[in-house]
């Protein structure tokens, strides 16, 4: 796993600065939705398969690859995708991916925020979550909201590494492990 990170960052960084060097203020989030897309098509196990296949030529795969894209295509990406190709990582991808995320967060004063509800949250629900978390976090907060029924009740959020428990499941563990102590 910290090799995938390891190499994947100079990667990462170089696509970042790319997207930095862009005159549009847009340029950062085009280029985030772009690298959100490669990354989902590099994590398909046969596009993996695809890609490492000996009787399928370095231009087919980029040209497969490239036409999966919902995104704009520029020279940029066409370069990009070429030369994972002949370095052979295409696996790569979905690691790319995250580190240019986490590069985009940074320059925002960002974090992503992985909130599991117990039940649907309306998106006003949502967005009153939101604000109380972002003022608990001191940051803007991108929300990714799931709905996992185990939790009985309340929510849990991961903030990269912090995490706040507030649901049912939870209290009801910590309940069990003060009366079995």
């Amino acid at each position: 796993m910290a090799e995938l990170a390891t190499v994947a960052r100079p990667y990462a960084e170089a696509l970042f600065r790319v997207a930095q060097a862009g005159k549009e203020s847009s340029n950062l989030a085009a280029w985030s939705e772009l690298v959100s897309e490669l990354a989902q098509i590099g994590s398909h196990p046969e596009v993996q398969a695809y890609a490492r296949n000996p009787k399928v030529s370095e231009s087919d795969v980029a040209a497969t690859i490239l036409s999966l894209l919902k995104s704009p295509l520029n020279e940029e990406v066409k370069n990009f995708v070429n030369l994972l190709i002949e370095n052979g990582r295409i696996s790569l991808l979905p690691e790319i991916g995250a580190q240019f995320h986490a590069l985009k967060n940074g320059l925002e004063g960002a974090a992503d925020a992985e909130i599991t509800s117990a039940f649907d949250l309306s998106e006003g629900q949502t967005a009153e979550l939101v604000a109380t978390l972002e003022k608990k976090f001191s940051r803007k907060l991108n929300p990714a909201v799931t709905v996992d029924p185990s939790l009985l009740g309340g929510v849990r959020v991961v903030v990269g590494d912090q995490v706040l428990d507030t649901s049912v499941r939870a209290r009801l563990q910590q309940l069990h492990a003060a009366l079995v102590s």
